[in-house]
């Protein structure tokens, strides 16, 4: 069976996802970004391109720390 590199790629191989394996690699890193954030959106796409986890275990779980804007209810 040919590797293919990313679930895309297994897609369009054998017309489904469950022959791609992700691997962890030296550029799968942990993200800081909030979940939701388009910044945890752009490095999600990012690692499914390129066949790592989606997950990392390391990968901010809370929004500890952070401040957003409120708004005041009318």
């Amino acid at each position: 069976m040919q590797k293919v590199r990313n679930v895309f790629e297994a897609i369009l191989k054998y017309g489904h996802d469950e022959d791609f394996f992700p691997e962890e690699t030296n550029t799968f890193q942990p993200t800081d970004a909030p979940a939701g954030s388009e910044e945890k959106i752009e490095i999600l796409r990012r690692r499914v391109e390129m066949g790592l986890p989606l997950w990392h275990s390391r990968d901010r779980v809370d929004y500890t720390g952070l401040t957003g804007a409120v708004r005041p209810r009318e």
